[in-house]
């Protein structure tokens, strides 16, 4: 096993998560909640 130097581990990269993940999760969970929402509580269409 290899000790690091403080210059090495600053260079290391990964495990971070992007902010367009974040924004694509959000949105997935927001529309699965409005499919859930219309399928529980249908509502008519009003003309």
């Amino acid at each position: 096993m290899n000790n690091l130097t403080k210059e090495e581990m600053k260079q290391i990269k990964g495990g971070g998560i992007s902010v367009w993940a974040i924004v694509g999760i959000g949105a997935l969970v927001t529309f699965l909640a409005g499919v859930i929402d219309g399928i529980v509580r249908p509502l008519d269409c009003n003309k």
